[in-house]
């Protein structure tokens, strides 16, 4: 049996009374790397915690993948992915841009999944068949918006700075022919995808729990994601999300080199 709709709201109240009380209060930081920064915090961990006991009370045979506390059962029929907080940077920096990503994987493709936005009060979520949206302007089914042409498509990625060699140069062959291109977001760019406003989503070095909650949303909202190759984007590397088919096309065929 596949979990319902409640179900993933109770996974998303679980984090979010983590997370939201940590949220802009100068919460501690520790870097996971030398040499660079990859910032953790506690409310990743906890809110993480908070939901692997409840998949593990009620879905016991289930796998876990999880960025904060590791992995359990990945070759399972079902595995959960989970980014308690994607966006730790946003979050650090008291911008509500970060969100909690919650993704169910069958046999490796993501079936359904969730983006909640706790500060904003956004939930985003994914069925299986459908992508729906609860929030301050109240509840609605998502579609992404019909853009067929580069020329009037609006871009977002993390950073350019994330980008090199080659995938530095597609990239940004790629951002030379949209309309508007922004920088940042996270996870909630895709979700702005989902729900109408943006028409693509392009990024580098994603691990799977960056992009398993949100592909189902964007897919069943009418849209496409992938890999740069075009082939399957639920492990992550770079990645391509588009409104439209046709916009996809035109992007990939850039990203492809």
């Amino acid at each position: 049996m596949l979990p319902d709709r409640s179900f993933f709201d109770r996974l998303a109240d679980a984090a979010k009374a983590e997370t939201l009380p940590r949220f802009r209060i100068g919460t501690s930081v520790v870097n996971k790397i030398e040499g660079g920064f990859d910032p953790v915090t506690e409310a990743d961990q906890s809110a993480e915690a908070a939901i692997r006991v409840l998949i593990e009370q009620n879905f016991p045979d289930h796998g876990i993948l999880g960025e904060e506390h590791g992995n359990v059962g990945l070759d399972r029929e079902y595995v959960w992915v989970i980014d308690p907080i994607d966006g730790t940077r946003a979050f650090i920096s008291g911008l509500p841009v970060w969100g909690t990503l919650v993704g169910l994987y069958r046999n490796g493709d993501a079936v359904m999944g969730l983006m909640d936005q706790p500060f904003t009060g956004e939930r985003f979520f994914a069925d299986g068949t459908k992508a729906l949206y609860r929030g301050p302007d109240g509840d609605k089914v998502l579609s992404t918006r019909a853009c067929d042409a580069l020329s009037d498509a609006v871009l977002f990625t993390t950073s350019p700075h994330l980008y090199t060699g080659d995938n530095k140069t597609r990239f940004e062959a790629l951002q030379d022919k949209v309309r508007l291109f922004r920088y940042g977001c996270d996870c909630y760019a895709f979700a702005l995808l989902a729900a109408g406003h943006v028409d693509l989503v392009i990024e580098c070095g994603l691990k799977p729990y960056d992009v398993g909650g949100l592909i189902p949303l964007i897919e069943q909202a009418g849209g496409i994601v992938t890999n740069w190759q075009g082939g399957p984007a639920e492990m992550g590397g770079e990645v391509v999300a588009a409104g439209s088919a046709a916009l996809h096309a035109q992007a990939l065929e850039i990203l492809k080199g």
